[in-house]
């Protein structure tokens, strides 16, 4: 299928350049004969059946439009009369609305004097007659719509294989009536709009508007609608009937085109009663070349065969301005169905798929995880912050060490300078060699410190294992999401996971928390630079002291001014009070920190851990322990996805005969321009 490479210009040009010719050969051969055209051209139908054939397989459900006629116009307004005189055969008639459904009419010039008609809907080729096809159409009808007098969407199809019928197919839609009747539902109204703007709306329709002499046109609400969507009128075709009703002031009318009728107007007579068609078509040539007021109308805009002359001329327009953009638009839709299809996963028939395909959501879910958690590439979910795992883990960590700082200020602040000393040393004090700061007194001090703030490790952990959870299960659920029977094993998986690390979390902070409490040891020398730093300040404290006239404030650098007056009374154990304060400073500076780094150690080895070996042993043994059966319910298709599979089958299928069917066509164009 050559055709189909990228060959648009070409295309076109031999598109336009065939249908030029045609249809200047068939203004050539026109003559006025029953019931509208002699002349059928080779070139022109192969691409009318190129359209019909893309119309039958249904091609516009894909989101590709073609190129249409459509037929609309108010009840009464004499759509019927137009339809019979183009097609040469009687339509259904009678009171109310005949046409229920969307009726595509597909007129094909026939060598034969014998017609073949027949009908299409419902999966069903009916044939049929002209004695009987208005009784067929009724049925057929009441078998799409039911025999009540509503209306449906499900289109019904009219082939009629006549000699001297025009190449023409088009749709007609239900006349449009306001007023409900007897049996027609409440919003009658609504139902036939909603239909009738579904097939207007497309650029590639072309709107034949029937409006009828005897009303302004200006008020018909086919206007108004086509209106709605060709505002204007450039695709827009305006048949005026009943002109022998209302000849006065026609002329004028059309002239004004107060309505924006782009594609121009064509006014016929209606068929009265049993006249033949030949004898229809005689009447009205004789009507428009005699009556006062008709005969000043251009000859180029009167008659059934100016009409049937211009629909062909129309149609071959649009098609040869559309086919190549439907070329396009089939092979990339076509593309992309291809591509969605090769995106589903493979369907698996056994239980060693399963495990392979268990495996690579494993396997796939790690490397997101260690992206997000471990490298800090956010490739994946550049603009969902929360999947920023590094930048959020660290912006906790650090509130977690700013929470530490002020429950540590706050205790301070809760009594007077060297206050919880004093009493501490009053407590400790033994027979013993004076002026030795018992141990004992520091680990009181320690305890009560490390108590303030034991709720906060244990706070933190829980935060952070929760914001994990928050982000793990959506990778898991995000790479396992073409298996969704495999979810629910996997989130349960997930979630037992970070229960255990939490409750190993807790364990550990528990212990450190001990650990804290009760022993006192640091190698970091930053403790002696900052003890020496903080007890030069401890002459200034003694003298102040010892001085009843001095200030009784003091500046120490690292704590800030403190009030120091209320210490006269305990000068005994003021100086020791002093170095235990300046001593539990400087260390509480480095269980500080000493809590923090060893949190962050002990979260980024947990989370190391989880990825890249305890996500898949929690995994493996949930699908093959407990629950069980998890692998072998892969190998049953979820509904979304088995039906997204058929979905996607059916379009590829269609696509491709609508691309095989375009190509003959293209094949013949391209024969024709060498």
């Amino acid at each position: 299928m050559s055709v189909l490479r990228d060959g648009s210009n070409v295309v076109s040009e031999g598109i336009t350049k065939d249908l030029v010719q045609a249809v200047h050969d068939q203004e050539e051969m026109q003559a006025i004969q029953a019931p509208i055209v002699s002349s059928y051209n080779e070139r022109i139908r192969p691409l009318l059946d190129c359209i019909d054939r893309l119309r039958n397989l249904k091609v516009t459900q894909e989101g590709i439009q073609l190129p249409t006629i459509v037929v609309v116009g108010d009840q009464s307004s004499g759509k019927s009369s137009v339809l019979e005189s183009l097609a040469g055969i009687s339509l259904p008639r009678g009171q109310g609305i005949c046409t229920r459904v969307p009726l595509i009419m597909r007129l094909q010039s026939h060598p034969s004097p014998e017609p073949e008609l027949s009908l299409e809907f419902n999966g069903r080729v009916v044939p049929t007659d002209e004695d009987h096809i208005a009784e067929a159409i009724s049925v057929a009808t009441d078998e799409i719509a039911g025999r009540s007098k509503g209306i449906s969407n499900v289109p019904l199809t009219l082939i009629v294989k006549k000699n001297g019928v025009p190449d023409l197919t088009m749709v007609d839609l239900p006349g449009i009536t306001r007023v409900p009747v007897h049996g027609q539902p409440e919003d009658i109204y609504e139902q036939i709009s909603a239909i009738i703007m579904e097939y207007i709306k497309p650029e590639e329709s072309i709107i034949l508007n029937v409006l009828s002499a005897t009303v302004d046109f200006s008020t018909c609400e086919s206007i108004r609608m086509s209106q709605k969507v060709d505002k204007m009128g450039e695709r827009t075709l305006a048949v005026v009937t009943k002109a022998d009703k209302s000849p006065e002031g026609l002329l004028e009318k059309v002239m004004a085109d107060d309505v924006n009728i782009g594609l121009g107007y064509v006014c016929v007579r209606n068929r009265i009663g049993d006249e033949s068609y030949e004898e229809a078509q005689a009447v009205e040539a004789s009507l428009f070349e005699t009556h006062p007021f008709l005969s000043k109308i251009h000859k180029s805009t009167v008659g059934i065969p100016v009409l049937a002359q211009k629909l062909v001329q129309i149609q071959a327009t649009i098609i040869s301005k559309c086919l190549p953009d439907i070329v396009r638009k089939i092979n990339d839709k076509l593309s992309t169905s291809v591509a969605e299809l090769n995106k589903l996963p493979q369907q698996l028939k056994s239980v060693p798929e399963a495990v392979t395909a268990f495996m690579r959501i494993i396997s796939s879910a790690k490397e997101s995880l260690r992206k997000i958690f471990i490298r800090g590439e956010f490739d994946e979910y550049p603009d969902e912050k929360e999947m920023h795992c590094t930048a959020r883990l660290a912006e906790m960590l650090s509130d977690y060490y700013e929470d530490l700082q002020l429950i540590s200020i706050k205790v301070e602040q809760k009594q007077a300078f060297l206050e919880e000393e004093i009493s501490i040393l009053e407590e400790a004090k033994g027979i013993s060699l004076p002026n030795f700061l018992p141990r004992t007194a520091f680990r009181t001090s320690l305890q009560k410190m490390v108590m303030a703030i034991s709720a906060t490790p244990a706070g933190y952990v829980n935060k952070f294992w929760e914001y994990l959870q928050g982000v793990l299960v959506p990778v898991l659920m995000k790479h396992s999401d073409n298996y969704p029977q495999l979810q629910p094993s996997i989130r349960r998986a997930a979630q037992n996971l970070v229960s255990k690390k939490r409750e190993q979390s807790a364990d550990w902070v528990s212990q450190i928390i001990e650990m804290e409490k009760l022993t006192d040891y640091t190698c970091n020398p930053e403790y002696s630079a900052t003890w020496h730093d903080l007890m030069r300040s401890q002459d200034r404290f003694m003298i102040i002291m010892n001085d009843c006239t001095k200030s009784t404030s003091l500046v120490i650098d690292g704590i800030g001014e403190v009030e120091v007056g209320h210490l006269r009374n305990h000068l005994v154990v003021a100086q020791q009070a002093f170095d235990l304060k300046m001593r539990m400073t400087a260390y509480w500076k480095i269980v500080l920190r000493r809590l923090v780094d060893s949190m962050a150690l002990h979260l980024l080895f947990s989370i190391q851990n989880l990825v890249n070996k305890d996500m898949e042993t929690e995994m493996v043994n949930e699908l093959m322990g407990t629950h069980g059966g998890a692998l072998e319910r892969m190998l049953e298709e979820s509904p979304s996805i088995a039906g997204k599979r058929y979905r996607l089958n059916g379009s590829i299928k269609l696509l491709r005969e609508s691309k095989e069917i375009v190509a003959e066509i293209m094949d013949k164009i391209a024969a024709y321009a060498d």
